[in-house]
């Protein structure tokens, strides 16, 4: 009789090892040790960051931006990038085609291109692919030279800094600037962007990892489209923070997950706060956001909105000793649809300024209380001055997949609707009744866009399927590689 195998021995690790492999599956990325990390609070710091490096680059600029405008801010950047490119330095753009649809047009970089300079737009509109324009690149970050790095919120825009002759004051907007071995994570970000462009970025533009500039550790999150990594990481946040979890977000749209994530945290006793916009340039994003609320505050989340201009801010700080800062806003557009990135710093000092600025901006905020009638109100005056002004297309999406949740969830009775799910309904019923009505009196106005969408989609399907029999016999005619 052959002996049993020995039993393995106990598992043991530690609750902070545990932390750290969970944080690396959840994030998708490895911690990057050894950084210097600097906030950078609103644009004019972080601009005047970002010229000063380009100013000194000698080898190479990698510069991704949802929106870079024809301004006077976007003209002093370009203007930059031009006199290095003359210079012989490596700079290539990357910036998002819808973006920057009304704010600066393809001529706009001629003069960079004429220098040497290369230019990039992501995802405009084919005739191949149709609905190719729901995923965006709302990235914003900078790579200067492998060793100096930029990610933030801010794009490069005018509005950033407000208009102080009439009054406006700066959109509030948090950045962070980078030197040491996760600038190499923040390039291959880039890379991996470009690449999907167009010609990949040669070995020797990111062969160079960066020394050591410090001694905090980051991981670099740069998600796609339908990969959920920055989804996971705020789900495992809200539910590892054990005292604080203090979050700023531009355009939140409640995505019941996570909105039963921070309930819940709340409820056992954590400190839980959000601070959005008073004044969006989004209205219908703002709406969404605005009836979000009840759940939340039942739940004891304190909600904050900002009294100034346009908070643009996207952080996060918990138990002040960790944080998050990048392009990624809470909503499904950002966690499933665009290109984002983010970093997510593990340093109790870092983070601990993180929750003081956090802190400072409640001085210029007022919370959202519920009233003894359980009615949503203000515990102070606030200014309310929301204006008509252009946003992401992809912010407009999350207001509509939240819709489309909601209604989905009446159709396939799939969870009760609560009072702030139930407020949508009706939108949703008129204009179905509306439809209705116009396809049974003008069955024409429906019928002949259904069939030109119809036509197109179908085109688009046997080009792209043209194309990749193509691209499959041009491999198979390829001789093997040794």
């Amino acid at each position: 009789m052959s002996a049993l195998p020995e039993s393995p021995a106990p598992y043991s690790v530690s609750a902070q090892s545990l932390t750290s492999h969970a944080l690396d599956r959840a994030t998708g990325a490895a911690l990057s040790e050894g950084n210097a990390v600097e906030l950078l609070i609103d644009a004019r710091a972080n601009f005047d960051a970002w010229l000063t490096a380009i100013h000194a680059a000698r080898k190479s600029i990698l510069l991704e931006n949802y929106i870079v405008a024809d301004d006077a801010v976007g003209r002093e950047f370009l203007d930059a990038l031009v006199e290095r490119a003359t210079a012989g330095v490596r700079v290539c753009v990357t910036h998002d085609w819808l973006g920057c649809l009304g704010n600066s047009k393809a001529r706009f970089w001629q003069p960079l291109r004429a220098a040497g300079g290369e230019v990039r737009a992501y995802n405009p509109l084919r005739f191949d692919n149709p609905f190719g324009w729901l995923s965006r690149d709302h990235r914003k970050l900078l790579v200067v030279d492998g060793d100096a790095s930029f990610v933030s919120g801010i794009c490069v825009a005018q509005k950033w800094l407000g208009d102080p002759q009439n009054g406006i004051e700066p959109w509030r907007d948090t950045g962070v600037g980078i030197r040491g071995p996760a600038c190499a994570d923040i390039a291959h970000a880039f890379a991996d962007t470009w690449a999907q462009l167009g010609a990949p970025l040669e070995a020797d533009t990111l062969a160079r990892e960066p020394a050591h500039a410090g001694d905090i550790g980051l991981r670099v999150i740069a998600t796609t489209p339908n990969r959920a990594s920055l989804y996971r990481t705020d789900l495992f946040i809200a539910a590892m923070a054990r005292k604080t979890l203090w979050l700023t977000d531009a355009y939140f749209v409640g995505f019941a997950p996570y909105v039963q994530a921070l309930c819940a945290a709340a409820r056992d006793g954590v400190d839980v706060r959000l601070l959005v916009p008073g004044t969006s340039n989004l209205k219908l994003v703002a709406r969404l956001s605005h009836a979000g609320y009840r759940p939340l505050l039942e739940a004891g989340v304190k909600v904050y909105e900002w009294n100034g201009t346009m908070l643009h801010a996207k952080t996060a700080v918990a138990d002040a000793r960790w944080a998050r800062v990048g392009s990624s806003n809470l909503n499904i557009a950002s966690w499933l649809t665009n290109c984002e990135i983010d970093v997510a710093i593990e340093d109790a000092a870092f983070a601990q300024r993180m929750a003081a600025q956090y802190e400072t901006d409640l001085l210029n905020a007022t919370e959202i209380v519920l009233s003894e009638k359980r009615r949503v109100a203000r515990s102070g005056p606030a200014v309310r001055r929301t204006r008509r002004g252009s946003g992401s297309t992809s912010r407009a999406a999350a207001g509509t997949l939240r819709l489309v949740n909601t209604f989905g969830a009446v159709l396939g009775n799939r969870r009760v609707l609560g009072s702030t799910d139930a407020g949508l309904l009706p939108p949703v019923a008129l204009a179905l009744v509306v439809l209705a009505t116009f396809a049974a009196i003008w069955p024409q106005i429906i019928a002949w866009p259904l069939a030109a969408l119809a036509l197109w989609v179908g085109a688009s399907l046997l080009l792209r399927y043209r194309r990749l029999r193509r691209e499959r016999a041009a491999l198979g005619a390829k001789p093997p590689a040794g």
